[in-house]
């Protein structure tokens, strides 16, 4: 009887429908998994998916004929699979046999549909059926495991009828078998095996219920893969339910999740999102369905969350069935978002998170937005949303994500004193303030700093060793004329970092400056091999092709186009600070009338800005010199250079050059860098560069020069231009010693010409330093030109000022 009543229960169980997580290899454990509603109900968890919402509390009365009706015309379910590679015809057997090989395969698809028939044959035609368990369940009003134990006989047995009134069924004198229903269903498995195994031992020939036997081996199973998965023991998890399918059905969601999360945490995500699919497909509890969308939210990336919540259903109110934790949602996509700068949110989740962020003013919301336009370079709305949550709450985070921002910004002054109290929070608090000061020190022109904060970022900088600041401190040591300073910074920089070769030519160019000839000697010692312009420093420039025509009487400065090196002032600063400096924006000329001896800088006709000459598009086989000019019909319309293609921008950006519209050769130019080609790339940043410098913005030029690779004479070139220009807008603010600086660093790269001699004199003169006034104004007079003698006469007007001048 036992091996009869086994036989059929296998048999059944094969013709049971089911749902199968498929893949292309059908061997693997985990390709075995079959969800289904199986025809062995674990009667503790597992209730058929399509009674889950009927029952009620165990205390009331059941109607078993309305459950049986229901059970009856409800057609068993039919194999679910997402697999495009399944036929729409897969069979239950087909996906049984998959999850277990090794029984046979029924030829239909599913259990036949319950016949009608007449009385007479319908009590020929029932099965035997163990109505013990129902018995039981019924005497202890467990509705629950009733309504189960009902449904999965109906599975079993099509031809079945539940009986009316299951307390009517003959009452089964064995108290020994209802004392091990009673320990199964209070979960206390052990102890039924044990009293299996002493009743076999007393009574020799019984043999326990298959049912029973069978129930307690999934239960079993249920208990070792919930305990695999709170040990995070995954695969463990996935060869359990692939053992035992019946397991996973809507009736235990709680086995499903798990089983989901284990394909998800052993790298198989689309397998986890297969097994949420399944659910949100077939199961029909809301409160269940909802707490699988939070689940998978909390596991699976962006877009198969985008997969499972195209699931979702009405709610029945005009809504739909997720709109209670669609702000939840929104939040976790844009934080996703923040992860990875590549996932494009969509704009309806970032709009959910700022209507949110505006109604309930939380601060973390205002900052998950902050992060998420920041990781765009979207500066304007990160500023924006960092500024409403520092507003609410100045914390660690929110300070540092509004000091990235500002430091984009060119606001590094604010950045500094928004980190300051926040650098030792963390590792990254603590770079992030240190690129603050690193640019902060950078600013040109240089900013005015209290010796409070001097001091403060002095000793952060010495106790975290960081060279990029403290090289900083040397290029601004410098600007403030103190050379001696500037040479501590510079050998502070190189101990912590001995291959900073910006920190040793800063080094080089101080010792220099201070006559240190043996210091500068051994700098070039040291940096043999490794630094050209280390090596030539003190050398006197060629005179030859290299070297300018000595320009006319008011002739203009026209920078020559050439490449400059990444730095951030004076061929040095931080390597990987963005941005590397602020913009020095030209000053208009004083127009005060000259008194006392002070030298108005409209004077000095020769150094002044006038409109550069046309520029031809580089002729990449031929030198600059060589270059014609090209036509500007081209380019009169305006439009968006980011509509052209990297080839047509690049000669678009040369034709507005002649057309005199900078601003906009340089939006092209930034197109045209995108351009793959290296060639294509370095004419690009050449030709911003100057685009930059025919703005007036010579530190924008620097930084386009740093963008593409260039040959070196495009380098010494650029780089001269560069100079010279901030060398004028240094001299137009009146800050003279900084626009001694720029000459002298000039001077090292390229003989000084006529115009930039006389810009050297009038420098000097204003700081009073009347010999080297002097000697500047003679020498440019002696080459006949009239600004020399012009400044000689403004020089004794200055010694001897006439009278009534006063």
């Amino acid at each position: 009887m036992f091996i009869k009543s086994t036989l059929i229960m296998a048999f059944m169980a094969v013709a049971v429908a089911g749902f199968t997580l498929a893949t292309k290899d059908h061997d693997s454990p985990e390709d075995k998994i079959k969800l289904a509603k199986s025809a062995r109900l674990e009667p503790q968890t597992m209730l058929a998916a399509d009674n889950s919402s009927a029952g009620g509390s165990s205390g009331q009365p059941v109607d078993l004929q309305t459950l049986a009706d229901h059970i009856q015309a409800a057609a068993p379910s039919a194999v679910l699979s997402d697999t495009p590679s399944k036929s729409a015809n897969t069979t239950a057997a087909d996906s049984i046999a998959q999850a277990t090989p090794q029984q046979a395969q029924p030829q239909s698809t599913q259990p036949p549909m319950p016949q009608q028939a007449n009385p007479a044959q319908a009590a020929d035609n029932q099965p035997k059926v163990d109505e013990s368990a129902l018995r039981y369940f019924a005497s202890r009003g467990d509705k629950a495991r009733l309504q189960a134990e009902i449904s999965r006989l109906q599975t079993l047995y099509p031809n079945w009828t539940p009986p009316a009134d299951p307390l009517a069924i003959p009452q089964n004198s064995d108290k020994q078998l209802e004392a091990m229903w009673q320990l199964y269903s209070e979960g206390r498995y052990a102890e039924v095996r044990k009293a299996i195994a002493d009743r076999q031992t007393t009574e020799s020939g019984w043999q326990p219920p298959a049912d029973l036997l069978e129930r307690l081996d999934i239960a079993e199973a249920r208990t070792r893969l919930v305990n695999a998965s709170d040990l995070k023991q995954y695969q463990t998890v996935i060869d359990i339910g692939a053992r035992t399918p019946s397991l996973l059905t809507c009736s235990d969601i709680d086995i499903l999740w798990r089983v989901a999360e284990a394909f998800i945490r052993t790298d198989r995500a689309a397998r986890g999102e297969d097994a949420y699919k399944y659910i949100l497909k077939t199961c029909t509890n809301p409160q269940e369905r909802l707490a699988t969308i939070q689940k998978a939210a909390a596991l699976l990336p962006y877009q198969p969350m985008q997969n499972l919540l195209s699931l979702e259903k009405p709610d029945g109110n005009g809504g739909r069935e997720f709109d209670s934790i669609r702000t939840d949602l929104a939040r976790r996509f844009v934080a996703q978002g923040n992860d990875d700068p590549k996932l494009t949110v969509s704009q309806d989740y970032l709009s959910q998170v700022e209507r949110v962020a505006r109604s309930q003013g939380l601060a973390s919301d205002d900052a998950l937005l902050g992060w998420y336009y920041l990781r765009r370079s979207d500066y304007p709305d990160a500023e924006q949303w960092f500024k409403a949550a520092h507003e609410k709450e100045d914390s660690a985070t929110i300070s540092q994500g509004l000091a990235l921002v500002l430091i984009a910004d060119r606001k590094p002054q604010e950045a500094e004193d928004a980190m300051y109290k926040w650098r030792n929070e963390s590792k990254d608090a603590m770079a992030t303030y240190l690129a603050a000061t690193a640019n902060l020190m950078a600013l040109q022109p240089p900013a005015n700093l209290s010796e409070d904060v001097l001091g403060r970022i002095a000793a952060e900088v010495v106790k975290q060793k960081y060279v990029p600041t403290a090289q900083q401190f040397g290029w601004f040591a410098r600007s403030m004329n103190q050379p001696q300073a500037a040479a501590r910074w510079f050998e502070t920089a190189l101990r912590w970092k001995p291959d900073d070769e910006p920190s040793a030519y800063g080094l080089a160019i101080t010792r220099n400056q201070l006559n240190d000839r043996v210091g500068v000697a051994e700098v070039q010692r040291l940096w043999a091999g490794r630094s050209q312009r280390i090596a030539v420093l003190g050398e006197p420039a060629p005179r030859t092709p290299t070297s300018e025509p000595l320009p006319s009487p008011n002739q203009a400065l026209h920078p020559a186009p050439q490449t400059f090196p990444q730095t951030t002032r004076q061929q040095g600063g931080p390597q990987n600070v963005q941005p590397m400096a602020s913009r020095v924006a030209p000053q208009s000329p004083v127009t005060q009338p000259y008194v006392n001896g002070q030298i108005p800088v409209q004077q000095i006709t020769p150094a002044r800005r006038a409109p550069s000459p046309n520029y031809a598009e580089p002729d990449t086989r031929a030198r600059v010199a060589t270059r014609s000019t090209r036509q500007a019909a081209g380019c009169n319309t305006t439009v968006n250079a980011q509509l052209l293609t990297p080839a047509n921008a690049l000669s678009r950006g040369w034709c507005l050059m002649n057309l005199n519209r900078p601003m906009e050769a340089v939006e092209a130019f930034d197109v045209a860098l995108s351009n793959t080609d290296p060639k294509s790339r370095e004419e690009a940043a050449y030709g911003q560069s100057l685009a930059y410098l025919r703005a007036g913005l010579a530190n924008d030029a620097a930084v386009a020069a740093t963008k593409a690779p260039m040959n070196h004479q495009r380098a010494a070139e650029l780089q001269v231009a560069i100079l010279a220009d901030r060398a004028l807008s240094a001299f137009e603010g009146k800050r003279y010693h900084e626009t001694l600086l720029y000459l002298d660093q000039r001077a090292q790269l390229q003989q000084e010409r006529a115009d930039l001699m006389v810009l050297r004199g009038y420098c000097y003169l204003n700081l009073k330093m009347y010999d080297d006034a002097e000697r500047i104004f003679t020498a440019v007079a002696a080459t006949g030109s009239r600004d020399g003698s012009r400044g000689l006469r403004d020089l004794q007007l200055t010694l001897h000022p006439p009278r009534g001048e006063y």
